[in-house]
């Protein structure tokens, strides 16, 4: 019976070869290799992946879609909500180390389960994701642009990260309204030490009116913690590099 995409899960279904083999060889999976798929939905991508890897753990909120795939002899389902899945306790279930961390992301929900993956970034050795291109900008987008914001500091904090693949709409069944992209998520081997929620709230009160100037902000928030120490708030929140924010935090913390 064929399933029919459901928009409350923000279904959109994979279907060009051309571009699967593509996101297939970014991921160069080798036979063995611990690997967890978001969002397997019809398979198109979880074929080739247990193809070369031998078995697969998959993630699938859709109850018709993980009755389908249960049915696959290689396949371990997880039928939940990915933000509910402990990918810590996935890697100590498997007995590895590390995962690696691959799937075609639910773009309504994509931010929240990156910030879900950065508390398990421990047990991940890498990630790769379909996502909107224009949150892949974001994630990936340097100082002093329109795209650098709460999120860019958040993940370059802990993943080297890069664009692999442009995604056109008519690669997916149904089509969404928005390009698509596939990013590469490297954990760096040795990140700064620090408080993540200090982190996130630093940053995320610096993001709150960017247009302002940081000393409208991040600077009273500063000041409330009667910090002592040197930090530049005569600039945009978009013109302070990670590296910055995070000695900021460290600072702090």
């Amino acid at each position: 019976m064929k399933h029919i995409p459901r928009k409350r899960f923000g279904q959109h279904f994979l279907s060009d070869r051309l571009i699967i083999d593509g996101i297939v060889d970014a991921i160069a999976p080798a036979p063995g290799q611990p690997m967890v798929e978001i969002g397997p939905g019809l398979a198109a991508l979880t074929q080739p992946l247990v193809e070369r890897v031998g078995q697969l753990t998959v993630i699938e909120l859709d109850r018709d879609l993980a009755r389908r795939l249960r049915e696959h002899p290689q396949l371990k389902v997880i039928e939940s909500d990915v933000l509910k899945v402990d990918f810590t306790a996935v890697a100590r279930d498997l007995q590895v180390p590390k995962l690696r961390v691959v799937g075609n992301l639910p773009y309504n929900i994509s931010t929240p389960i990156l910030f879900h993956l950065l508390t398990h970034v421990d047990v991940v050795q890498d990630q790769h994701f379909m996502l909107q291109k224009e949150v892949i900008d974001r994630m990936v987008a340097s100082p002093s642009t329109g795209d650098y914001g709460r999120l860019s500091v958040m993940l370059q904090w802990r993943y080297a990260m890069e664009n692999v693949l442009f995604v056109p709409p008519e690669s997916f069944d149904p089509p969404p309204r928005v390009d698509s992209a596939v990013v590469r998520m490297v954990p760096h081997e040795t990140p700064a030490a620090l408080q993540p929620q200090l982190l996130e709230e630093l940053v995320q009160v610096a993001f709150s009116q960017r247009r302002k100037l940081l000393r409208h902000t991040l600077g009273r928030w500063l000041e409330a913690r009667a910090f002592g120490g040197q930090f530049d708030t005569q600039r945009r929140a978009e013109e302070v590099p990670v590296a910055e924010y995070i000695a900021l935090a460290q600072a702090l913390g």
